[in-house]
């Protein structure tokens, strides 16, 4: 009796790991445990670490969603022509940008889409550097990862020396510190970017939301000259029409970079869909919501200003936009796991820089009664 050798088998080949290498880990997930804390409260959490907002959406742009709602066709990537008139007539009333035509905006799938991906839709990669501020919303950081593109942190150009940068991002009023850019600094940075050849990205989603300072936009012509050549301004509806759900937002400026977008959008299926176009263009012909929602955020500002105060916070900037940026003088997390004992959840400043490293951010975007119970909860 013969016996067969044993089967030789080959050992199974590694499963492919996917992903991008070298992203950093979601940053609120490092919170649970001070959400599990602050969620232990007797009174419940006060949840102010996100900007996420709570208010409804405005009966004008609901009526408007619901309008739209039979669109068994697809919508075009561009948007309607109508449309982008109506957003080129909002930019210049409440912007006060210079004349735009159609093909001079697209609508966006919310904004935050098109910040993690704008230097990969524009070709960007290891050759090129992006410039982001030294404080800045995470995304700015990831864009030029998924790009593959160099990082670097500045708020001004002096630093930047003779480098050689294809994007550069600003925000005003700013995420998360709140500072508004004077019209001098901004009128500088768009000359520094012009001479070499640097396209100019305003994140300007909090634009409505100037507390203390005027906020410009990088298309007045106060800033620009008259000009939106190498500019481009990124625009959500998310906080200003509370409709972070929508995931509506558009960028208007530099004709040729806009139409460049146009066409690898296409390829890439980013649509806007038609009833939340619906939506976008009956949210930008509404000013009066906007000014009432802007009202409730100053409310809540003032009493959540004055309670992190009284408690022996400094408040630093902060004059726009939907934050506090706020300090004890200690590591940033210490200050969050203080607030957690008091049932209140609050952003560490590391989230968005090095600098950040000994403040918070404290939203205003929580219920009228939440932000009442934080206040009381600081005073006791």
């Amino acid at each position: 009796m013969t016996t067969s050798p044993p089967v030789q088998r080959r050992p199974a080949p590694g499963r492919r790991r996917f992903g991008v290498a070298g992203l950093p880990d979601f940053p609120w997930d490092s919170l649970a445990d001070a959400k599990r804390r602050a969620a232990s409260h007797p009174d419940g959490i006060v949840d102010l670490s996100v900007g996420t907002p709570v208010d409804p959406t405005p009966a004008v742009v609901q009526d408007a969603l619901r309008a739209g709602a039979d669109a068994p066709g697809y919508p075009t990537t561009s948007g309607t022509t109508q449309l982008r008139e109506h957003i080129a007539a909002h930019l210049a009333r409440t912007a006060h940008a210079v004349p735009l035509q159609p093909d001079q905006i697209l609508p966006t799938i919310g904004s935050k889409e098109l910040v993690a991906w704008l230097p990969r839709l524009l070709g960007l990669g290891p050759d090129d550097t992006v410039v982001i501020p030294e404080l800045a919303y995470p995304t700015y950081e990831v864009g030029a990862q998924l790009a593959g593109a160099a990082l670097v942190r500045a708020d001004g150009t002096a630093s930047l020396g003779p480098r050689r940068v294809a994007l550069m991002w600003i925000n005003t009023p700013a995420n998360p510190h709140g500072k508004v850019l004077p019209r001098e600094h901004l009128r500088k940075v768009v000359a520094w970017a012009r001479e070499r050849g640097t396209l100019l990205v305003s994140d300007e989603c909090y634009l409505p939301f100037a507390w203390d300072a005027p906020a410009l936009s990088v298309l007045d012509p106060a800033v620009n000259d008259g000009s939106v050549d190498g500019l481009l301004a990124v625009h959500s509806l998310s906080k200003r029409s509370n409709m972070a759900g929508y995931r509506a937002g558009f960028l208007a400026g530099d004709q040729a970079v806009v139409q460049a977008l146009l066409a690898v959008r296409k390829h890439a299926g980013m649509m806007v869909p038609a009833p939340v176009q619906g939506a976008i263009r009956a949210a930008v012909d509404d000013d009066r919501h906007v000014a009432e929602q802007a009202e409730r955020y100053r409310a809540r500002r003032q009493i959540l200003a004055a309670a992190l105060t009284a408690a022996g916070y400094r408040i630093d900037h902060s004059d726009g936009s939907l934050y506090l940026w706020c300090t004890r003088g200690e590591p940033c997390r210490d200050t969050v796991h203080r607030l957690a004992g008091d049932g209140i959840l609050v952003a560490p400043g590391d989230f968005y820089g090095p600098r950040g490293a000994e403040h918070v951010r404290v939203a205003l975007t929580a219920a009228d009664e939440r932000v009442r119970a934080a206040a009381d909860r600081l005073s006791g």
